[in-house]
């Protein structure tokens, strides 16, 4: 008993000793201490950064200044995870960095000079600045993430090689990733649009208002909890989600269909795979379909509605007040409840079940 707790006292010890030991500033990554640290003061009401390397993170906040922090690490293609700091000022002298003022804007970039071709000396240069509440965007860079937080105004921003991230983020957001997946959370785009795009990996939506655009070739989308206009796409995933109050327009190539508690027109298609969407209000129209799989959904009966219903076989409620049409084994068109609301719901090579 005494050697077990010996052990476990040596191991805490040893642990607790290398975590201490870690040094304090390692120019690695976002925990570390920044390399260089700006403030700014006065009017305050936009930001433009751009890096070729690095991520990049706009914060706001109540405190009126600004403060820019820089982080630099290597890019990792020769195996060097950190550098002295005589190293790192060695190569920035390949660098031209500007942190500065100009007029209400902040300035943060960093740009190789020409003449660094020697790829093995290349640095990751990354910025986080932290602002007034009140403050739009012009963001780029072709190595990194960019993230943005507890911000209001008109947000601008692209990244060749990383994810998006969004966070409390009020206005007219525009945002495109060639190489990474979306997230964004509590946003509203008010009297703007929310259009965010990804060439390669998934979005994930929620607690979100506003006339959304999100698309990707290359993942699924996940929506839960959002107000307003959505229009959701992509060409590789599925699409789920639920709590969704607005005109909704979901479409893939690549995927299944998985909504739940809708309340608003919709129109969802997929060509390789199945739908199934549970509707708790009708909007002006429903529009289902799929060419590789099934169709269910579940949805109130008691308006006015054009039904056309049609797949290998339509299963519907054995009952239908005051429906008038034909019902056969494949499909189903007619009016219920005197016709109204259209309803079309289509399966190419499977069935569709109504209320079942």
């Amino acid at each position: 008993m005494k050697r077990t707790q010996f052990l476990l006292t040596l191991l805490t010890s040893t642990s607790l000793f290398f975590i201490n030991a870690t040094p304090a500033n390692r120019y690695g990554n976002d925990q570390d201490e920044p390399y260089q640290t700006k403030t700014f003061s006065g009017r305050i009401d936009a930001v433009r950064a751009e890096t070729s390397g690095g991520s990049l993170t706009v914060e706001g906040g109540t405190d009126m200044n600004a403060k820019v922090e820089m982080f630099v690490r290597p890019n990792n293609w020769n195996g060097i995870n950190k550098l002295d700091k005589e190293e790192i000022e060695q190569r920035l002298r390949d660098y031209d960095i500007t942190i500065t003022q100009e007029g209400s804007t902040i300035v943060a970039t960093a740009k190789r000079r020409g003449n660094g071709n020697d790829w093995k000396r290349s640095l990751s240069i990354g910025f986080k600045i932290y602002t007034p509440r009140a403050v739009s965007t012009n963001l780029n860079t072709s190595g990194g993430s960019i993230r943005l937080a507890n911000l209001s105004g008109k947000q601008r921003f692209r990244t060749s090689g990383g994810s998006l991230h969004l966070n409390d983020v009020e206005g007219d957001i525009n945002g495109q990733t060639s190489g990474g997946s979306i997230n964004l959370d509590r946003c509203r785009s008010n009297a703007g649009t929310l259009d965010l795009q990804t060439s390669g990996g998934s979005i994930r939506a929620k607690e979100s208002s506003g006339k959304m655009r999100l698309h990707t070739s290359g993942g699924s989308i996940e929506l839960n909890d959002l107000k307003g206009d959505v229009d959701a796409q992509t060409s590789g995933g599925s699409i789920r989600g639920g709590n969704l109050n607005g005109d909704l327009k979901a479409g893939t190539s690549g995927g299944s269909i998985r909504l739940a508690n809708v309340a608003g027109s919709i129109d969802a298609s997929t060509s390789a795979g199945s739908v199934e969407v549970s509707i708790a209000k009708l909007g002006s129209y429903v529009r289902l379909s799929t060419t590789a799989g099934s169709v269910r959904v579940q949805m109130p009966l008691d308006k006015g509605m054009d039904l056309n219903l049609s797949g290998n076989r339509v299963n519907m409620p054995e009952r239908l007040a005051r429906f008038e049409g034909d019902i056969e084994k494949d499909r189903v068109r007619g009016k219920l409840n005197g016709g109204g609301i259209p309803v079309n719901i289509t399966a190419s090579s499977g069935s569709v079940s109504l209320n079942q």
